[in-house]
């Protein structure tokens, strides 16, 4: 006999969807990779884009959506497993409009720096 009730037992979940949380996780951080990658790019091989001002300022904000990615790609992975463990709705993300809406800023921000040169 055990001390919880058993409708609040956790169960394993099926282990394809334990890897494809797991897949989605390495999508997030494969994501704030690339982005950290594109900043550093910018910062260092694309001199002739702007000044050293805004070509920073581009940089920074790819270095900080990655940031941000990176950090919030753990706890999105874990609440997804743990309701997957209790059988319950799998909890809404935030991220997806903060990536959506930062690779837009960075889009644009770009295009200026192009643009205007």
């Amino acid at each position: 006999m055990t001390d919880r009730d058993d409708s609040s037992a956790d169960t394993e979940p099926d282990y394809r969807f334990t890897l494809a949380n797991e897949r989605t996780f390495l999508a997030w951080i494969r994501t704030a990779l690339g982005l950290v990658a594109g900043g550093v790019a910018v910062h260092q091989l694309v001199p002739g884009l702007a000044s050293a001002g805004p070509r920073t300022g581009l940089a920074t904000l790819c270095i900080a959506l990655a940031a941000v990615l990176a950090i919030a790609s753990y706890p999105r992975w874990r609440a997804v497993q743990l309701a997957m463990r209790r059988g319950s709705a799998l909890p809404r993300s935030l991220m997806l409009i903060v990536l959506a809406c930062g690779v837009s800023v960075l889009t644009i921000f770009a295009a200026v720096l192009v643009l205007v040169g």
